[in-house]
């Protein structure tokens, strides 16, 4: 082959190399702006509702009025989301086994309820920078004996289907034995007619519930270190999970997460959002 040709044909290869790139980057570029108009964000402001998961068998986080409509913590930081998305809020009950699930399955564009943020659940969802933070406690009756995981042994302890209680339960003190209910009142439920020895759940919850029952109490000793509840949303959506998160950043410093959680606990909460690690 001449020096010519063989100039001819790699000018010829060049130009094809550069076509190829600029139709690479084309369909690059269109594959982003798709998936910014996929999002999340844009499917809820079109569609004008925010559907999110709650949780209404958890008071005071989430319940249901005498008329049968939502009420709650979780409830009002979903309804103040949906106002500064300028939309329509649509809650949809949810039990802890189900949270997950009801995102994997486009059911919902997000949960709010009483969430834990841990590494095993963030493989298959996201989660927001947290809006509440609660330690694991026992629920026991005034009459027990039981301060702590070690007086455990051989006691049940009634735990949500879902929750990581268990596990933390088991990992303290093997010898107890767990007991898994659908919702969090009916392990409360279990300790008020004595089917369970004591319940682990949030101690924002059991303090709530201790203070409607003078006969029950809650033990000073976590269980686990402090937890930190978020918002879950569906994996690989990080338009959505970034305005959920400024959003979130406003709704906390602006002093409206710590007057909602008063309105519903009638305390201040018993953990900031930024403690010491």
């Amino acid at each position: 082959m001449g020096c010519h040709s063989r100039i001819r044909r790699l000018a010829a290869l060049s130009a094809g190399s550069i076509a190829i790139g600029s139709l690479a980057a084309c369909s690059s570029g269109g594959g982003a702006a798709t998936a910014q108009r996929d999002s999340t964000l844009q499917k809820v402001i079109r569609a004008g509702t925010l559907n999110v998961a709650s949780c209404l068998s958890f008071p005071p986080f989430g319940s249901k009025d005498q008329s049968g409509r939502p009420q709650g913590f979780d409830v009002d930081v979903a309804g103040a989301m949906a106002k500064a998305l300028g939309v329509k809020l649509k809650v949809i009950d949810t039990t802890s086994a189900n949270r997950i699930p009801n995102l994997q399955t486009n059911k919902v564009d997000a949960v709010v309820c009483n969430f834990t943020i841990t590494p095993e659940r963030a493989k298959q969802i996201a989660f927001t920078d947290p809006y509440v933070v609660a330690g694991e406690v026992l629920l026991v009756k005034k009459s027990s004996n039981i301060s702590g995981l070690k007086d455990l042994s051989g006691k049940t302890v009634a735990v949500t289907k879902g929750s990581t209680d268990g596990d933390a339960v088991k990992k303290g003190n093997p010898q107890a034995k767990i007991q898994e209910y659908d919702t969090s009142s009916a392990g409360v439920l279990a300790v008020k007619q004595g089917q369970a020895d004591a319940m682990v759940e949030d101690s924002n919850f059991l303090n709530y519930q201790a203070k409607l029952d003078p006969s029950l109490k809650v033990t000073r000793t976590s269980v686990v270190p402090l937890e930190y509840n978020g918002i879950g949303v569906r994996a690989g959506d990080p338009t959505w999970l970034q305005w959920v998160n400024t959003w979130l950043r406003d709704f906390n410093t602006s002093g409206e997460g710590d007057a909602l959680y008063k309105k519903w606990f009638g305390v201040d909460r018993v953990f900031k959002l930024n403690p010491s690690y």
